[in-house]
């Protein structure tokens, strides 16, 4: 049964604060005005060895006013709760578009801000997909499951130390803007993870393994039997720790590998994601983390990857972590491609630079993590798809001679322009005659992205398909944080380079 949005958000004064921003914009010449109240609360649970050592529940809320005035952007916060303070703080948002106005004219521009049309779309009211909101569980039974798993892994052999985290989040947003539209939703998303830690007593090496579960747009029904086989996991974790301590360090080398979605996902999102926002194609978002290789004059014609390659951006995939209704900018949810058969033919746009790049409409990439931070071009879940009636893992890994089998994320390093990168994994197999052969330490693999993807030989099938995710996507300065999920199958890749990052780093 869908949830309906929380009535504590409901009975706030959402309409008349809007009324009056809006109609103050208004009766001060802006072009347009939005007008988005937030509420946030975000929680977190940390045990150390099974005890509680960490717990945080707080609550972000207040309101913001974004105009366009004379070609201008202006924007201002608030947290006071009436009209006469709402009309107010849209004033300040209206002379900080003159201010901003008569700067860009001195710097010799004259740039306008223009937003692409987007429907009116009325009074709208969209809920995120899950059973049980997890701030309906009490923090007792939470803390008692995640001591329950920890003593379950604290009692195998071999295993020294257990970290057990979760983080919930229940955001709230209503907007209003002068063209009509209204929309107000809830999202829930959590990120339950366990971590495991063995030493060597002779030596002193150690290692660690972590749950490979992703976080999700799910509620506490995630934890407890829908959408992960958390006892499978748990059951395995000590004996592949162990396997793990004990592994030989990898030949370097050009390898064949087959990646887990656990682990491509990653990439996906570095490699991808990330380079296929349209802001940083054009130059606008140049400074926090770079621009991209996957110029805006190559749409159409960039070899992306090979022909097999097919990824899309949705911001409606059901547990999505960036599965909206509708974005910050009023714009309703769409799911598009980006790279078809292996060729760049789409971008994340918002309205502005969708207007500046001559798109007729945003596909809904806008988004700001509080009220108090200006909405940004975003990422959506980008995704590559797997291949209808495609193979099993397992069929991958048979068809490889010599090579790596890699599960789970790890750490990671790429180029301002998302081009040059190593990623290394939470385990590796080794593949001799299409068969594992244990595991290995010491490897990252490393490319540049049009080689990686362009050596992708067959993707799994939707049976081999998982959603991996991030609940901490940084971009803008200020820095914002947002969640977003990346599906795929497994894959095969050809020839890739095979660091061993011990000899590496004694280099």
């Amino acid at each position: 049964m869908p949830h309906e949005i929380d009535p504590t958000f409901l009975a706030l004064p959402l309409r008349p604060l809007a009324d009056a921003a809006l109609a103050r914009a208004r009766s001060l010449g802006a072009e347009h005005a939005d007008f988005r109240v937030e509420r946030v609360r975000g929680a977190s649970l940390r045990l150390r060895d099974g005890r509680p050592s960490g717990a945080s529940d707080t609550t972000d809320l207040g309101y913001a006013v974004r105009v366009v005035h004379g070609g201008a952007w202006g924007f201002a916060s608030g947290v006071d709760l009436t009209p006469d303070a709402a009309a107010r703080v849209a004033g300040q948002a209206v002379a900080m578009a003159r201010l901003s106005a008569r700067v860009t004219a001195a710097a010799g521009s004259d740039e306008r801000v223009e937003l692409a049309d987007e429907p009116v779309h009325g009074d709208r009211v969209w809920v995120s997909s899950y059973e049980v909101d997890p701030f309906d569980v009490p923090d007792a039974e939470k803390t008692g499951l995640l001591a329950e798993w920890s003593g379950r892994l604290l009692g195998a052999a071999g295993v020294d130390h257990v970290d057990a985290t979760l983080m919930t989040v229940q955001e709230n947003k209503f907007y209003a803007d002068t063209a009509g539209t209204t929309t107000t939703q809830q999202r829930v998303r959590l990120h339950p993870e366990l971590t495991a830690v063995a030493v060597a007593a002779d030596s002193g090496a150690f290692e660690s393994m972590r749950t490979l579960a992703p976080p999700a747009g799910r509620g506490w029904e995630y934890l407890t039997g829908t959408g992960w086989d958390w006892e499978d996991e748990l059951a395995r974790i000590p004996e592949l720790l162990a396997e793990k301590l004990r592994a030989p360090a990898v030949t370097a080398g050009a390898y064949d590998l087959v990646v887990d979605p656990t682990n491509l996902w990653l990439t996906i999102h570095e490699s991808i994601g990330h380079a296929t926002e349209l802001d940083r194609a054009l130059g606008y978002e140049a400074a926090y983390a770079g621009t991209t290789f996957a110029t805006f004059d190559q749409l159409g014609s960039l070899r992306y990857g090979s022909r097999i390659m097919h990824v899309t951006g949705d911001r409606t995939a059901e547990h999505g972590l960036a599965t909206v209704g509708y974005d910050d900018e009023g714009v309703a949810a769409q799911s598009w491609d980006l790279v078809r058969d292996g060729t760049l033919v789409g971008y994340q746009l918002d309205r502005r630079i969708a207007r500046l790049a001559g798109f007729e409409r945003s596909n809904g990439c806008a988004y700001a993590d509080s009220a108090s931070h200006v909405p940004v071009q975003r990422m959506a879940n980008v995704s590559l798809q797997p291949a209808p009636g495609g193979p099993a893992t397992e069929e991958l890994i048979a068809g490889v001679e010599d090579g790596l089998y890699l599960v789970g994320d790890r750490s990671w390093s790429i180029d301002q322009q998302r081009y040059n990168f190593q990623f290394t994994a939470q385990r590796a197999y080794r593949i001799r005659g299409g068969r594992l052969a244990g595991q290995v330490r010491d490897f990252a693999y490393q490319a540049t992205t049009t080689d990686f993807w362009g050596s992708m030989e067959a993707v799994g099938g939707p049976q081999t398909y998982v959603m991996g995710g991030s609940f901490v996507c940084g971009k803008a300065q200020p820095g914002q944080a947002a969640a977003v999920s990346h599906g795929c199958p497994s894959a095969l890749f050809r020839g890739v380079n095979i660091l061993n990052t011990a000899q590496e780093a004694g280099r």
